[in-house]
């Protein structure tokens, strides 16, 4: 199979600049950029909110709104970590440590300018790549059979453990909670209904967007209920001039080209992908300065150095999505759901069947970028009025659009009562340091690896050896089996720890 990138890239801006997509996607970028900036909400819980909304509309539009959001809290969320030291999204924690030292020294500005222009040129190589080796990777995805994706789909799921940020047991036991939730329904092969327990509501199985709504709607709300308005809101740091001097900008330099790297590594990796791209970003850094004692303190590559990760992961996140159909990470499993509700088997075959969808995202996402830099740096004094909104204000109306939209599901009372029960059980799960991430995770590619692995063992006639005499298969597995290994090594146990613990200092 040919691809002729030029004739495609044509095709997709042909695609994204029609007035409809790009009206989407700027209405995704400002939504992204909005609920980055506002402390609490974050890209999972609002693309979960929006998923119903999704229905109503043509898959193009859809998914290009939904990716904007997520991109677009990555640039919205080092708002809120400069200028009042408040992580709006988990990847903005790095950011913080010398953002807001700058903001206090009365350069918020430099610092804003900074991460924008590290966050655009990260985005922009991250599209590249896709552009680049997005229809090699789908070529080679259409070699894939059945044992191959059961085994990418373990290893997906082990190598989430290995970079979940907390505890190895409680991500594991996360994964096959979802595992679990995945095959309650009627089994398709023998029409038996399993862990229904007679509850007719559940014979097609719990509904995704009840569970993301919950988990991450719900539980975020009731987490930041807990929270006192003092630990909410702080004082902003004053904005005077946006423009970096010419210091700022070559000690800029090399962080972000070092950190865009990075974080395309981290991207195609499943788990918080963002976060410890970030992390690790800022820690080679922080090795590399003359002096590291600056950090903490306001070093300029503390800031140009994560943004630029945790966008490049961001950007990067959407090639194992759009050319193998497996999802990195909770955002990635919100975008196969949204991809199923319209219709649409996320994998290769995306490419060649809907090449109007696969190379009109790429390109929404170079125009996306575009509107990010315009709306973070002349609207800051608009970001900044956002963030005097009072939480007990925002809750009520978040809590009413989950309901609305659990509810025209399926016009069943019973999806916004699941909405309340994992409302709750992602609060706990919070409170007791498991991450929702894995759970989501597992609930996903659950039904996926039952069904690849029955076909897998149909085709073999019940020879399991099929895993272990196909060499993609073989070598997936034997990964899978080495990260299990290190898992398993108390040395690197004790490491693991040590990075997360300094990571969440």
């Amino acid at each position: 199979m040919e691809f002729d990138l030029f004739k495609n890239l044509y095709l997709g801006f042909t695609v994204a600049l029609s007035l409809q997509n790009l009206w989407y996607c700027f209405i995704g970028c400002f939504l992204g950029t909005l609920i980055g900036v506002l402390p609490g909400i974050g890209p999972v819980a609002t693309i979960a909110m929006l998923l119903p909304i999704t229905f109503n509309l043509p898959p193009t539009p859809a998914l290009i709104m939904l990716a904007g959001i997520y991109y677009g809290a990555s640039y919205g969320g080092s708002t809120t970590a400069i200028l009042v030291n408040l992580p709006g999204e988990s990847s903005s924690v790095v950011t913080m440590l010398d953002g807001y030292q700058m903001g206090r020294q009365g350069r918020a500005g430099p610092a804003l300018a900074i991460a924008a222009i590290g966050s655009f040129f990260a985005g922009c190589v991250g599209t590249v790549l896709i552009a680049l080796f997005g229809p090699p990777l789908a070529e080679l995805a259409f070699e894939f059979g059945a044992a191959e994706y059961f085994s990418m789909m373990v290893l997906g799921l082990i190598s989430a453990v290995v970079l979940a940020s907390g505890s190895l047991i409680k991500a594991i036991g996360m994964i096959f909670i979802g595992l679990l939730m995945g095959i309650v329904g009627t089994d398709v092969n023998s029409g038996i209904a399993r862990y229904s327990f007679g509850i007719s509501e559940l014979s097609d199985g719990i509904g995704f967007v009840s569970v993301a709504m919950g988990m991450f709607g719900f539980g975020e709300i009731i987490t930041n209920l807990e929270l006192s308005a003092i630990d909410r809101h702080t004082a902003v740091s004053k904005v005077a001039s946006l423009m970096p001097t010419k210091d700022d900008i070559k000690m800029s330099i090399g962080p972000i080209l070092r950190a865009t790297a990075i974080g395309v590594i981290f991207g195609i990796l499943p788990g918080a992908h963002t976060v410890i791209a970030s992390f690790s970003s800022y820690t080679l850094e922080k090795k590399l300065a003359k002096d590291p004692s600056r950090f903490g303190k306001g070093a300029i590559e503390g800031v140009a150095g994560p943004e630029a990760a945790n966008n490049a992961a961001a950007q990067t996140a959407f090639i194992p999505l759009l050319t193998l159909g497996i999802p990195t990470g909770a955002v990635m499993a919100l975008m196969v759901g949204a991809m199923t509700i319209q219709g649409i088997a996320p994998g290769p075959q995306v490419m060649t069947q809907k090449p109007d969808l696969f190379w009109g995202m790429i390109a929404s996402m170079w125009i996306g970028n575009l509107m990010l830099v315009i709306l973070n740096l002349p609207l800051i004094g608009m970001w900044v009025q956002f963030l005097k909104i009072p939480y007990r204000l925002l809750f009520p109306g978040i809590c009413l659009f989950c309901c609305v939209g659990a509810y025209s599901l399926n016009n069943a009372a019973f999806d916004v009562y699941l909405v309340g029960v994992y409302g709750f059980f992602g609060y706990y799960c919070s409170k007791w340091g498991c991450e929702p991430a894995p759970l989501i995770l597992g609930f996903v590619l659950g039904p996926l690896m039952e069904e690849n692995l029955r076909r897998a063992m149909l085709i073999s006639r019940g020879d399991p050896s099929v895993f272990f005499t196909r060499p993609i298969s073989l070598g997936m597995l034997l990964v899978a089996f080495a990260l299990l290994a290190m898992i398993i090594a108390p040395q690197f146990r004790k490491k693991r720890a040590e990075v997360i613990t300094e990571a969440d200092a």
